[in-house]
């Protein structure tokens, strides 16, 4: 692969590998445990396996990239303790701004919401995590981005972004808990449409979040 344009400039062969791994590391395509193969990806990318290797130097040092004896390169598995602490966070402010949000919904938001959790539900027969996972988030941001509380809406974005820091899809370790996801969506909608209380909303939004969390301790146990 040759050197690229990049705004008016160039970038190495390395950069480009670098830009190119650390993309699908972030959106899922490469999964906390993948092992990178370094003939594999040059082979895919067009270039010789130096600039990969350095490439897959510069991402260790970040920490996205773990090198293990007698196994390789692989992408850094989950910070477990974070990736709890982080859920049960998010779960207690994205509930809080789901209730806030419910009585200022603008119209059409919910059918919205409703197109989304369709998708996701189409999603299941052909699973893929990256692209449910992707879809699960703009189903919850549909949901809590009304929030009128700025301090709230910035709690819940900075756990979502958090979240995505630590590269890591539950549904791609137990898929079985996307089909459950939808339900729980569905049920959150119905709670929503009606005009329940906030405090029943906060509890839904709250435990949909927790079970979430579950099911990924529940898998990292067995």
């Amino acid at each position: 692969m040759a050197r690229e344009p990049v705004n008016g400039t160039t970038m190495s062969k390395s950069r480009i590998a670098y830009e190119w791994i650390k993309a699908r590391i972030a959106d899922g395509t490469f999964s906390p445990g993948y092992r990178l193969v370094l003939g594999q990806l040059a082979q895919e990318l067009g270039v010789s396996v130096v600039p990969v290797r350095e490439a897959i130097r510069l991402l260790e040092a970040e920490g996205l990239v773990t090198f293990e004896r007698n196994v390789g390169a692989q992408v850094a598995m989950v910070d477990e303790s974070e990736y709890q602490h982080t859920m049960q966070t998010l779960a207690l402010v994205e509930g809080y701004a789901a209730a806030l949000a419910a009585p200022v919904l603008p119209p059409g938001t919910l059918a919205k919401a409703r197109a989304l959790n369709t998708e996701l539900a189409g999603c299941l027969g052909d699973f893929e995590p990256a692209k449910f996972t992707g879809l699960n988030r703009d189903f919850h941001a549909v949901l809590f981005e009304a929030c009128p509380n700025p301090q709230v809406l910035d709690l819940v974005r900075r756990g979502w972004d958090r979240l995505g820091r630590l590269r890591s899809s539950t549904f791609s370790f137990v898929p079985g808990r996307a089909r459950e996801s939808v339900a729980e969506h569905e049920t959150i909608l119905g709670l929503l449409e009606r005009g329940a209380p906030g405090p029943e909303i906060e509890q839904a939004v709250r435990a949909h979040r927790l079970a979430t969390l579950d099911a990924y301790l529940a898998h990292r146990r067995h």
